[in-house]
C-alpha cells in the first residue's frame, strides 16, 4: 500500500493571478459557503475542488482547518497533481482531499469541479447495499449514470487513486460506499446543483423506506427518458439560466465576504 501524500510548498511568487482564476476562486468560495448554508458540510472535512484555467495541471481546494463558512476566494489553496502547494499560503490541505481530487482531475479533464460530502443522508445511502435507487423523479437522473467505489479506509493512500478513477469511469455521480457522495461537473454552479439534488434524493429515499408501503414501479424506458431530460436541463441557456448569481446574492445577505 502506497504512503499518504507528502504536500510541499513550492509557490511561485512571480506568477500573477489571472482574472479567470480570481473569478473561479470567488465561485468556489461561494460553493463552500452554500454547502455550509444548506447543512452539507462536515466541519473541516470533505472538500470541493476546481481546475484552474490554463495549461498547468493546477486545482483549487479548501484550506484545511478552516470552516466552510469562512472559506474565501483568497484563502483557497492552489495545488498541482504532484501534491505541491504552489501559491503563497500558510495553510495546508486535507491529504484525503488531495488523493480523491487529484485522481479525478488528473484522469478527467472534463471534470472542472469535483464536490464531495459526508452528509448523514449520503452516508446512510452509501452504507446500503442497493445504494441510491431511481424510484422517484429526482433520483431518475442517476439511472445507469451512477458509479460506486468500495470502501478502503480513509482515502489517504495514493494507490487508491487508480481504483477510484477506474470505478468512476466516465460517470459524473459516485457513491463512495460506507463513506459519502461525490459529483463531477464542467462548472462550479452545476456541481453545486447536482450535489444539492443528490442530497435531496438520498433524504427522500430514506423517507420512502421509513414510510414503508408498496412502491409505484417505473419502466426502464421511462427512467431513461427522464434521465435524458435532466441531462438536457443541465445546459444553461438564456431561457434556462443557472440561478447561480441569485444564490450568490443570497450569500451576500447571509454569509458575506466569500469574494474577498
Amino acid at each position: 500500500m502506497c504512503a499518504s501524500p507528502v504536500l510541499r510548498h513550492v509557490f511561485d511568487a512571480e506568477a500573477p493571478m489571472t482574472e479567470a482564476e480570481w473569478r473561479l476562486r470567488v465561485d468556489l468560495a461561494a460553493c463552500y459557503r452554500l454547502i455550509a448554508h444548506f447543512d452539507m458540510d462536515d466541519l473541516f472535512a470533505t472538500h470541493i475542488s476546481a481546475r484552474v484555467p490554463g495549461k498547468e495541471e493546477h486545482f483549487l481546494i479548501n484550506p484545511y482547518g478552516v470552516h466552510f463558512s469562512e472559506v474565501t476566494a483568497s484563502n483557497l489553496v492552489k495545488v498541482n497533481l504532484d501534491g505541491e502547494i504552489i501559491n503563497k499560503t500558510d495553510h495546508v490541505i486535507n491529504p484525503a482531499g488531495f488523493v480523491i481530487h487529484s485522481a479525478i482531475h488528473g484522469a478527467r479533464p472534463d471534470a472542472k469541479c469535483v464536490l464531495h460530502t459526508h452528509t448523514v443522508a449520503g452516508m446512510a445511502i452509501a452504507t446500503m447495499q442497493d445504494g441510491l435507487q431511481p424510484i422517484f423523479q429526482k433520483a431518475t437522473r442517476y439511472y445507469k449514470r451512477l458509479a460506486y467505489h468500495d470502501f478502503e479506509g480513509k482515502a489517504q493512500d495514493m494507490d487508491e487513486r487508480s481504483r477510484l478513477v477506474r470505478d468512476l469511469g466516465d460517470k459524473n455521480y459516485l457513491v463512495l460506499r460506507n463513506h459519502g457522495l461525490l459529483v463531477c461537473a464542467p462548472t462550479i454552479p452545476q456541481a453545486f446543483k447536482e450535489m444539492y439534488a443528490m442530497e435531496k434524493a438520498c433524504k427522500t429515499q430514506l423517507a420512502v423506506m421509513a414510510a414503508g408501503g408498496k412502491l409505484v414501479p417505473l419502466s426502464a424506458n421511462l427512467l431513461e427518458h427522464t434521465a435524458q431530460q435532466f441531462e438536457n436541463d443541465a445546459h444553461v441557456t438564456k431561457e434556462r439560466p443557472s440561478g447561480w448569481e441569485s444564490l450568490k446574492k443570497m450569500l451576500d445577505r447571509v454569509s458575506p465576504g466569500y469574494d474577498c
